[in-house]
């Protein structure tokens, strides 16, 4: 009877953590926080969303992955699909990118289940607030086919 109860429960209320909260538009964010490493594309890159988001952390934004349509899997597809609505170049705080970077513990956190240290969370930000340039020598634009 007891087992029956439990079930029950676990049939009506959803486990904690996993709301189907919308995550905000725009938040607020600190543009002088100290970051990881120099805000650059390249930076980002190789330092933060090639590893943590594409391939070894978490395989969401792989190049067999590809969550929410985006893959890391180089630089010219991850650049495309950040500029196509999930970084607002020169607007870190609406910037979906950073909303969900931003939301440790959330329901809509990225990446899930092991967030990005303050310093590595600071580095997308001043990167963003720079107008999300893509690297020195790198030509390809939103919208650009890989």
């Amino acid at each position: 009877m007891r087992e029956l109860w439990f079930v029950a429960v676990l049939a009506v209320a959803p486990p904690a953590g996993c709301t189907n909260d919308p995550p905000p538009s725009c938040i607020t964010v600190d543009t002088t926080c100290a970051p990881l490493y120099a805000p650059t594309f390249d930076n980002v890159y190789t330092m933060t969303l090639q590893n943590t988001c594409g391939s070894q952390r978490s395989s969401c934004h792989s190049a067999a992955g590809k969550q929410g349509g985006m893959s890391f899997e180089d630089p010219q597809h991850a650049y495309t699909a950040l500029l196509a609505g999930r970084v607002m170049p020169g607007n870190p705080g609406c910037s979906k990118m950073v909303v969900r970077t931003s939301s440790p513990g959330a329901s809509y956190q990225m990446p899930p289940g092991d967030p990005l240290s303050p310093p590595e969370r600071c580095a997308l930000i001043q990167w963003i607030a720079a107008g999300a340039p893509a690297s020195a020598g790198q030509s390809f634009m939103p919208g650009d086919v890989p």
